[in-house]
């Protein structure tokens, strides 16, 4: 469905310089190339289960003691259980919440609602950039005075900005109070300075979060500690108050971003440390992140914010750079960049990119802060050119 946003976004840049037309792209085409990934999934895991001699339950569990999961009529009885329950969309305790779909139900849309509002201003741009390139008419509404707030707020003014662009509507510092059902569409009540305000839409998107799926696990059973940010482990993702339990992905109270790539690494954490002791410990320190908009935004390391917090002296790299050659020959308007380079020791602490293929770009970054290079190290390389990995070069 991305690709299909991307190759419009492509053709629309170019109109009329390189390209002749811009392609229509088709919502119910792109959901059925969608479905042939997604439906060949589960049968492919099962299969994986069984070849390794993984039992399979379909029904959800819950504790009824430290070692016991009441699973459906059956009671599993384990040495160690791991809760690995993701997260799930979180509660917004207005009126009419029982409006609101989530964002497994806009990846399943049969046709694409001509307007939508998303409440919340997270990852969800990229679900609003992918539906205003389908036609939608699209509204995101998000109580904090900055969209998107663990990334750093110039490249996320940037972001902004080209969202706009797209004829987004983004309203700040607006808490939304109801929703309520109209015939066919839906009025969504919201209060700020301004007063109440009101928005209509044939759709409303909760993406305000999603918080840790632990809290229908009935842990109140056990001596399992857990707060609003998970189950609380230590530095081997186990249990603090419980030996035999573990925790991994969005489920952990840990450091780590709620990314799959980091529940995948705390899961094989836990499972090497269930089978040979208390050995592995994650480590947080260069995990990059992404939000899937056009053009994407990306971030690994640290921000001013947290360089600052740590009492690090740091030098700030940061450019609006739509002129440099990966930009301007796709006629790319938004490119910027924002990076953090230690004063005393030169390494790189952090990179903040939007732009031409940041989704790529901000690997390098990655791998740069996990080995400790410095800014010398980096323009020493010699990159292939014209590319964007080239322009790295200059960003530090």
């Amino acid at each position: 469905m991305l690709a299909a946003t991307e190759a419009k976004d492509f053709a629309q840049r170019l109109h009329e310089k390189q390209i002749a037309e811009v392609p229509l792209i088709h919502w119910k085409a792109a959901m059925k190339f969608k479905q042939e990934f997604v439906d060949a999934m589960p049968p492919k895991i099962e299969k994986g289960y069984k070849h390794n001699g993984i039992e399979t339950f379909h029904q959800s569990a819950k504790f009824i003691s430290e070692n016991q999961l009441q699973v459906g009529d059956e009671t599993i009885e384990a040495k160690k259980i791991v809760i690995a329950t993701g997260a799930r969309p979180r509660v917004l305790g207005i009126s009419g919440e029982e409006h609101t779909l989530t964002s497994t139900d806009f990846l399943n849309f049969d046709t694409l609602p001509k307007s939508l509002v998303f409440i919340g201003g997270g990852y969800t741009f990229g679900f609003a950039h992918m539906a205003a390139r389908f036609g939608s008419e699209v509204t995101i509404l998000h109580r904090g005075k900055q969209p998107l707030e663990s990334f750093d707020p110039f490249i996320v003014e940037q972001l902004t900005g080209a969202t706009q662009k797209l004829n987004i509507k983004v309203v700040l510092n607006t808490n939304v109070t109801a929703v309520e059902k109209l015939g066919n569409s839906f009025r969504v009540t919201g209060m700020s300075e301004n007063g109440e305000q009101k928005w209509e839409a044939e759709a409303v998107i909760n993406s305000a979060g999603r918080p840790p799926a632990i809290f229908d696990l009935d842990l109140e059973k056990t001596t399992i500690a857990f707060s609003k940010r998970g189950v609380e482990v230590n530095e081997y993702l186990q249990s603090t108050t419980n030996s035999n339990i573990y925790a991994a992905g969005d489920a952990a109270d840990t450091d780590g971003i709620p990314l799959t790539p980091v529940a995948v690494m705390e899961g094989r954490i836990v499972a090497s440390n269930i089978i040979n002791g208390n050995i592995k410990k994650p480590d947080y320190t260069a995990i990059p992140t992404v939000v899937f908009t056009l053009p994407t935004m990306a971030s690994v390391g640290l921000s001013e914010e947290k360089a600052t917090e740590k009492g690090i002296e740091f030098i700030v790299n940061n450019k609006t750079v739509p002129d440099w050659f990966t930009a301007k020959r796709i006629n790319e308007k938004t490119y910027a960049y924002k990076t953090l380079i230690e004063k005393e020791t030169g390494k790189i602490l952090g990179a903040h990119i939007i732009g031409p293929h940041a989704e790529e770009v901000i690997n390098l970054f990655a791998m740069a802060i996990k080995a400790g290079w410095t800014s010398t190290d980096i323009k020493k390389m010699v990159f292939t050119y014209p590319s964007a990995t080239s322009d790295i070069v200059y960003m530090v």
